[in-house]
């Protein structure tokens, strides 16, 4: 049972990250909507958004895989999560040097 219920979670796992990362999207291109002042500092939030679409693009390769539509490779998954903590490192940074200003 318990081998059953973890497989069953591993495969349908994929698909409510899918969903809460749309819903993510959605509060993300509202955010970029909004007219801000120039004192607002929104170039770390776009970074970020570039993660989450590696993501999208991670899972999204996850769900295709799963479905036997595409054979991924197994070096494609590190090498798209070292992209997004590439990209939440150098976004950090962003935010830690404009605070020094």
């Amino acid at each position: 049972m318990v081998g059953t219920l973890a497989a069953c979670l591993a495969r349908i796992a994929p698909f409510y990250n899918l969903a809460l990362v749309t819903f993510a999207i959605i509060l993300f291109l509202k955010l970029f909507k909004i007219k801000h002042s120039k004192t607002v500092y929104l170039k770390p939030w776009g970074l970020m958004f570039i993660g989450v679409a590696i993501y999208v693009v991670e899972q999204l390769v996850t769900v295709f895989d799963q479905a036997g539509i595409i054979v991924a490779s197994k070096l494609i998954f590190p090498i798209l999560e070292l992209f997004i903590i590439i990209t939440f490192i150098y976004m950090l940074l962003l935010q830690r040097e404009h605070l020094g200003k």
